[in-house]
């Protein structure tokens, strides 16, 4: 009988083997984990995360996992929710984009948690982290969710499970039963990045992982899920994407070329189509004298920027972070009159009257030729009119990140700095305990961040 698409996913992440993974995708898999502990540590004291803390039960048996920077055992489930919204608060994590889009470092959450409780090597944390990647990137490659009123979120049902089912050990059978599960509790709304944003936009994915977690010690335990979840009368496919074409290889199968590679870091904390407005905005100042000279801007995006942070009259006058990292005039404002988009943008600049006057003079415009380049590239481009009618424009193709424009590795490293510094002695330690990730336990990994 041919294989359904939940026993495709498992027998691929059964078969991934790390010592089989090529050195550039083991290294790509210990640049998001770098990229996550630094955005994790940025967020620590986020009102989202301070309130999770605040919540975790203490646990005293096994299973049991840790929430960054405690010592205090917790469930799994909760480490996976807590340390999935740091990783997501400051909208500083890695992105894909495609029919869907996604930020597949999410995952590394229930990694951490399942990791832990397994007491697992950090080998076998990347290995699950390379899988969970393909996994969410394929489903984005294979059908829109957005479009259908649904968050993409549940696609990360599928691929956080299978982080979690591949380092609790589950057998072929628990593995396929949990998977199961998880897709039948996966679809979230998209609701949570509609309209004026609220902290539940940094929190869902994070409770995604949380179920991801539950499903799979469930079905480790013993409990059957609904089949087949992807192809069956009220599965995923009929009531949630449509039809998903997952006949393609992953990653590795027939030379197909890994998914990680193709995710983007941020160089920026802000919604990743803002990434190349920033950069343009930026680099345009360095064409002007004043910006009070500045009359008239506008922003030329592709669709999905336009549909996502460029329109709706809440992006002029954002009252929550969560809106203002998503909102095309806030971020351009602020890099036109700052120069730069940094946490102090939000923390200093949200209330403020000079940069809420002048985002009033922000119009945002879908471009029919940039918008033929997504998502192949995420181009924007930023016309300004001087009071004096001289215009001047600058256009961003491919944003710093991107893998045609990648940070390297010191900026990176710069990156953690400017975010874990503050809570991290050593630094430099720090980084090269994590550059030899595969060589430590998950448990160890963790360990660097305790106090």
């Amino acid at each position: 009988m041919e294989r359904t698409k939940a026993e495709r996913l498992v027998d691929y992440a059964l078969g991934l083997s790390f010592g089989d993974l090529p050195g550039e995708v083991v290294h790509e898999a210990k640049r998001r984990l770098i990229d996550s502990f630094a955005c994790m540590l940025g967020a620590y004291d986020s009102p989202p995360a301070r309130a999770a803390r605040s919540y975790a039960p203490e646990v005293s048996s096994a299973p049991s996992s840790l929430v960054l920077g405690s010592r205090q055992a917790t469930t799994p489930e909760h480490a996976a929710f807590t340390n999935g919204i740091l990783v997501r608060y400051l909208d500083f994590n890695d992105t894909y984009l495609s029919k869907e889009p996604a930020h597949p470092s999410d995952n590394i959450a229930a990694a951490l948690s399942a990791g832990t409780a397994a007491r697992r090597k950090g080998s076998d944390l990347l290995r699950a982290i390379v899988a969970a990647y393909e996994v969410q990137c394929r489903l984005c490659d294979a059908a829109t969710l957005r479009t259908k009123g649904w968050d993409h979120v549940a696609y990360g049902a599928f691929s956080a499970t299978v982080a979690a089912s591949m380092l609790l050990g589950l057998s072929r059978e628990e593995f396929i039963n949990a998977v199961n599960i998880a897709g039948t509790i996966s679809p979230a709304l998209r609701q949570s990045r509609a309209g004026e944003l609220s902290m539940w936009k940094g929190c869902a994915f994070a409770n995604t992982s949380r179920d991801a977690l539950f499903a799979a010690q469930m079905a480790k335990s013993g409990i059957t899920g609904p089949a087949p979840i992807f192809e069956g009368v009220f599965g995923f496919e009929k009531t949630v994407s449509g039809p998903l074409e997952l006949a393609f290889s992953f990653g590795g199968e027939a030379g197909e070329r890994f998914k990680i590679l193709d995710t983007y870091l941020k160089f920026y904390p802000a919604e990743y189509h803002s990434q190349s407005a920033i950069g343009a905005a930026i680099e345009l100042l360095d064409d002007m004298e004043e910006t009070d000279e500045i009359s008239s801007v506008v922003v030329r995006t592709f669709g999905a920027g336009y549909e996502i942070i460029g329109s709706g009259p809440e992006k002029w006058r954002p009252r929550t972070r969560e809106t203002a990292d998503h909102s095309l005039p806030f971020l351009v404002g602020a890099a036109l009159l700052d120069g730069k988009v940094n946490l102090a943008t939000y923390s200093e600049r949200m209330e403020d009257k000079d940069l809420i006057d002048f985002i009033q003079k922000i119009r945002v415009e879908k471009d029919e030729d940039l918008d033929r380049m997504y998502p192949e590239a995420m181009p924007n481009r930023i016309e300004v009119t001087l009071s004096s009618g001289r215009m001047l424009s600058k256009e961003q193709i491919y944003p710093k990140g991107h893998p045609k424009n990648p940070m390297t590795d010191r900026e990176l490293e710069e990156k953690f700095d400017y975010l874990g510094g503050w809570y991290i002695n050593d630094v430099g330690k720090a980084l090269t305990r994590l550059w030899k990730a595969e060589e430590l336990s998950v448990e160890e990994i963790l360990d660097i961040f305790m106090r």
